[in-house]
């Protein structure tokens, strides 16, 4: 009885306790209150500081996942289910990793530790699946959003070549099967998402071709037949023009191991139909000709490109394509230029050239196409050798029908001249009003106004003016006339021509070879 009444009289406190807890601490008993005091406290502390001591707790673990799977895998070669719960253990701090792109400062330290080294070596992971996700966290690592300085990211990234990294990723992308295969494919794109990235540095770039045999992979990837084109050889393509774009060493690598042929084969289809617009193939298509462009910049991919006769196909697009014409005379544009272009000028006459761009020259064109068009005749009048048929050929297209190109010419002329007057006019203006700090930090503005006015275009037609009043006494007589309804004269062709001169870079080849031509042609007037 007394026991009864003890636990009636306990049972009735707490449920005092509870009511008057609920009604007067706002509906929660006293172990919740306890409770919720507990995380209130917890979050008061913030989120885990990630510093030192959190990287080595995080190196830590990492390490201490890749030995006990490779433990398991070792104990249990022949039962799989032994081992898969440390593999997933492992994959889940790999990913951990992620969070170091956010804190760039710690890579040298991560670095220190040998936690890249084996991060690295997990790329030949048995488990492709792991193997996938480290591509992941190294392209967290290397992208360029991550707010990384120069000397951080060059450690993370010369840290892991030296652990072999640029083989390692190649055999990735050789033992991944993209077939019927969505993993593998990710796979494949996420290292060309770490090829891009190695390739933001130049002398990493060169180290991946010159190291590896990523260059022919990559050709051979876009080689594939697909339909539609898949994102993988779209971005293969893309890959291949980043190496390119900057490096001299791995253009003239590409050229060796035949890019140029195995490009213009490629492009060939387009002489008379377009990729499909908006997809992948465009894109395809836009790369693969970026990349031939960068290759006929040098003298080995110009004689390349005489050789796979690429100069009768872009004169075949230029006739007859569509999305393609402009592309390829882009192309012949920069194939025929520099001191090394002559093979490419001297081909183009033979191969009837001389007739389809002066065809599309007396058309109306856009101011691109136009500017492709007179850097194509400057580069002919340039390096066509005197007194050769070519040559005399080119100078009879600019005679005949009574000097009806020289006249389009000249009108050109005078509508760039008025445009680069005008901004000259304008920054003039500008320049008066300016300090001396303004004027210094506004120079390349200023300079980049003057181009977008059709400056460059504007110093190629008075190189083609002055070759041709050089070489043909009629064509003088007809530019001098010319210039005179517009009250101008020679003297202001020559003046385009010295202001050239002064913004010349004597330190190169071709800086040298420019010099001597206009040179030449300043004293020609």
């Amino acid at each position: 009885m007394d026991t009864n009444e003890d636990f009636t009289a306990e049972a009735d406190e707490d449920l005092e306790d509870e009511e008057g807890g609920r009604f007067f601490g706002g509906g929660i008993t006293q172990r919740e209150k306890e409770i919720l005091d507990f995380m209130e406290d917890e979050e008061d502390q913030g989120p885990e500081k990630i510093d030192l001591p959190y990287l080595r707790k995080l190196a830590l673990n990492f390490e201490k996942k890749i030995s006990k799977n490779a433990e398991m895998r070792a104990k249990f070669e022949d039962d799989p289910s032994k081992f898969m719960e440390s593999e997933a253990e492992l994959d889940v701090e790999v990913k951990n990793l992620a969070i170091l792109a956010e804190h760039p400062e710690l890579y040298e330290e991560f670095a220190n530790m040998g936690c890249l080294g084996s991060l690295v070596g997990l790329l030949s992971h048995e488990n492709t699946d792991i193997a996938i996700a480290v591509v992941q966290i190294i392209g967290e690592l290397t992208d360029d959003e991550v707010e990384a300085d120069p000397e951080q990211w060059n450690v993370l990234v010369n840290t892991m070549i030296d652990a072999q990294l640029l083989d390692m990723l190649t055999q990735n992308l050789e033992r991944l099967k993209e077939k019927d295969n969505d993993e593998d494919r990710n796979g494949i794109y996420h290292t060309l998402s770490v090829f891009e990235n190695l390739a933001s540095n130049q002398a990493v770039s060169e180290r991946v071709v010159k190291e590896t045999k990523v260059l022919g992979w990559l050709l051979e990837r876009i080689k594939v037949k697909e339909s539609p084109v898949s994102q993988n050889k779209q971005y293969a393509a893309e890959i291949l023009s980043i190496l390119v774009q900057s490096s001299a060493q791995n253009r003239k690598r590409l050229i060796e191991i035949d890019g140029v042929d195995v490009l213009l084969q490629l492009l060939s289809p387009y002489r008379k139909r377009d990729p499909t617009k908006g997809a992948e193939e465009e894109e395809l298509f836009e790369n693969m000709f970026d990349t031939l462009i960068c290759l006929v910049d040098e003298k080995e991919g110009k004689e390349k490109l005489v050789e796979a006769e690429g100069v009768e196909l872009c004169l075949i697009m230029i006739r007859e394509g569509k999305m393609s014409k402009g592309r390829a005379l882009r192309l012949v544009d920069h194939a025929c230029s520099g001191l090394y272009g002559g093979v490419v000028c001297e081909q183009l006459v033979e191969a009837q050239g001389l007739k389809t761009l002066f065809g599309s020259f007396m058309k109306k064109q856009d101011a691109q196409v136009t500017e492709h068009l007179l850097g194509i005749f400057a580069s002919l009048l340039r390096n066509l050798p005197a007194d050769s048929a070519p040559r005399i050929r080119t100078l009879a297209k600019f005679v005949e029908k009574d000097y009806e190109k020289l006249v389009k010419i000249m009108s050109l002329r005078d509508d760039y001249s008025r445009r680069v007057s005008g901004a000259d006019r304008e920054i003039a203006a500008e320049r008066q009003q300016a300090t001396e700090e303004e004027i210094e930090e506004r120079e390349d503005e200023w300079d980049l106004r003057r181009l977008d006015a059709g400056l460059f275009c504007f110093q190629i037609l008075d190189q083609v003016v002055s070759w041709l009043v050089a070489e043909d006494d009629g064509a003088r007589k007809r530019a001098t006339e010319l210039l005179e309804k517009s009250n101008k004269s020679l003297e202001d062709v020559k003046a385009t021509l010295v202001e050239q001169l002064d913004g010349l870079d004597e330190s190169t080849e071709e800086g040298k070879g420019t010099k001597e031509m206009l040179t030449a042609l300043v004293s020609c007037l």
